[in-house]
């Protein structure tokens, strides 16, 4: 039973210490700042943080979401990111423990932060959906799961094609951006990790996650518009994730060993 939760919990720990690089690269990056030379600093002072401050959600709770130098509110999405982080090492080690549940883990952390950034700068770097589609081809040609890489190549190509042919068609009808450059690139990477025949069901979804949005929204706003935006790469993001979570489910649930009662 301990064995278990070997997985889950070591890629559980791995997702609160990642969760914290996204945390961080969320805010920095949008503004061109560096996330990966220098100390760790406060955002508001810029104090530079000792090891005492940067524990995962620790740090966060004990010093109730303050620089312990100024004062000033730490971002909650700290916490947020650090939370979920964490919550994707252990659903991928609980799920499928091993490689493929490693492989898994580092889709999640991927999706995080390119659905972090999405949500606060409605932006998809070009090197993290070129590390997304390279960590699909990677898991694909070392653990040899499938799909099989011609269904990989195929769902690469037709994720972007197929988001990048709607971005026009919308942008030649209503003279006007509908999808960001980002997000077909992010499709196709997605279809080199699941395959074309997969494509179909996360972008159905990804639309699906887009209606709650489009009714909190509308709930919260009291008012939807044709203006109203919404970050794609999130849902496209959800959607993989609950593919991913469909395909490995299923397998987790029958390699459980029911006891047999006595003959």
């Amino acid at each position: 039973m301990t064995e278990a939760w070997i997985w889950p919990a070591g890629l559980g720990l791995l997702g609160l210490v990642l969760g914290s690089f996204i945390a961080t690269l969320v805010i920095r990056w949008p503004e061109g700042r560096s996330v990966s030379k220098g100390r760790s600093e406060c955002d508001s002072c810029g104090k530079k943080l000792v090891p005492v401050e940067l524990v995962p959600v620790l740090s966060y709770m004990l010093q109730r979401g303050r620089c312990r130098g100024c004062g000033g509110l730490v971002a909650p999405s700290h916490l947020v990111i650090e939370l979920l982080g964490c919550a994707v090492g252990v659903m991928a080690g609980w799920a499928a423990p091993g490689i493929a549940g490693a492989f898994g883990a580092v889709l999640g952390w991927m999706l995080l932060a390119l659905a972090a950034l999405d949500y606060a700068a409605f932006w998809l770097p070009n090197a993290l959906t070129l590390a997304l589609a390279l960590g699909g081809l990677a898991q694909g040609l070392l653990t040899r799961a499938p799909p099989p890489l011609d269904e990989r190549l195929i769902g690469g190509v037709a994720g972007f094609a197929v988001l990048w042919l709607v971005a026009m068609a919308y942008r030649a009808v209503r003279g006007r951006h509908g999808l960001g450059g980002g997000d077909p690139k992010m499709l196709g990477a997605l279809g080199l990790w699941f395959g074309w025949m997969t494509l179909p069901f996360l972008v159905l979804f990804a639309c699906f996650y887009g209606l709650i949005g489009v009714a909190a929204i509308g709930l919260a706003r009291r008012g939807v518009s044709g203006a109203t935006k919404l970050p794609f790469g999130v849902l496209l993001a959800l959607g993989a994730w609950t593919c991913w979570m469909m395909n490995q489910v299923p397998a987790q649930i029958v390699t459980v060993s029911v006891p047999l009662p006595p003959e």
